[in-house]
């Protein structure tokens, strides 16, 4: 090979955007290994299991990518998730489970999501705490509340519409349909994609998470946009929340959103965004997500023991870590 082809050849691959290219490719090939190990995973019906199952992570931690580019993390969506679900079914019981009490719940949940988000940001940036130890501490108070309020039991939905918003499909054939959730998930990506790439917000949440203090002489609000990402994040659980509750009709107060918050950190550190804030996307996520559900996926269908799902899960996000600062 000539020299200059080498030189060409070298800068390429140093020159190569691993951050945004990287979870893309490593998408691409698990997507290929997992079809060889096993035919069924190309099933159209095994596929779209798949998208409904991340969709509900996924939409979690779309909103986790605000916060963790801005330098904090929230380990308290799952538990808000559960507390969202109770409260909007709550409020369809006491209104009669019709249309007019679903919009009700709705609006009820959608807001509180956000004021709880507006909370958590004032803790961390007027109060000072720690976003772990904020975090950690309405984890335990949001879990406290549902357990309360159930009395340790299941919220139950007594309406036969609110099950048509979490388990609605739109057909696409004779035996090919999309899930709502899935369709909820892509669209609100796309939403998060505007406001992060394209917005004067997005650029402040990027140049906070990658030098806070030059931030600040830079006149940027840091209080502002960083509390902004809290409540983006309140509001994408209570996405969360509005599509699994009303799939299930029910919510349980024990086990709703247990583990969400692993997950949701680990579609995004895999997906290429760094825990050390200023560097990441929201595609990135997305494909995060997708790489986390195949990845469950395949070890359902080759008979791994689901004890052993964490283990691997665990592994993964180590890996992605480790490859982010190897980059580095």
């Amino acid at each position: 090979m000539p020299l200059e082809s080498k030189r060409r050849f070298i800068d390429y691959f140093k020159n190569f955007n691993y951050e945004k290219l990287g979870s893309l490719i490593a998408l691409a090939a698990l997507f290929i290994i997992s079809g060889i190990a096993n035919p069924i995973f190309f099933r159209p019906l095994n596929i779209m299991n798949i998208l409904r199952q991340i969709s509900y992570v996924g939409t979690i931690a779309l909103g986790m990518t605000f916060v963790i580019i801005s330098g904090g993390i929230d380990l308290s969506v799952g538990s808000l998730m559960a507390l969202l679900g109770g409260i909007m079914i709550i409020v369809i019981n006491q209104f009669g489970g019709n249309v007019l009490a679903i919009l009700i719940a709705m609006v009820v949940g959608a807001g509180l999501s956000v004021v709880l988000g507006f909370g958590t940001g004032l803790l961390i940036t007027k109060g000072k705490i720690a976003p772990f130890i904020a975090t950690l501490g309405t984890m335990a108070i949001y879990r406290s509340l549902v357990l309360y309020f159930a009395n340790g039991g299941e919220y139950r939905s007594i309406s036969s519409i609110y099950p048509k918003i979490g388990g609605g499909k739109i057909p696409l054939g004779e035996s090919f349909f999309i899930p709502t959730p899935v369709i909820i998930f892509f669209v609100y990506a796309i939403i998060c994609h505007i406001i992060l790439d394209k917005t004067r917000f997005g650029r402040y949440v990027y140049a906070i998470g990658s030098n806070e203090s030059a931030a600040i002489y830079s006149a940027i609000k840091v209080d502002r946009v960083k509390t902004m990402t809290y409540m983006i994040v309140g509001f994408s659980v209570f996405l969360t929340s509005l599509m699994l509750s009303s799939r299930m009709n029910s919510v349980s107060s024990t086990s709703a959103g247990l583990g969400f918050e692993l997950d949701a950190i680990a579609a995004v550190v895999i997906g290429g965004t760094s825990m050390k804030g200023g560097r990441g996307w929201i595609w990135g996520t997305v494909f995060g997500a997708i790489i986390l559900g195949i990845i469950n996926n395949m070890l359902n269908l080759l008979n791994v023991s689901p004890y052993l799902q964490g283990a691997v899960k665990g592994l993964v996000i180590i890996g992605a870590v480790l490859i982010q600062r190897k980059r580095s």
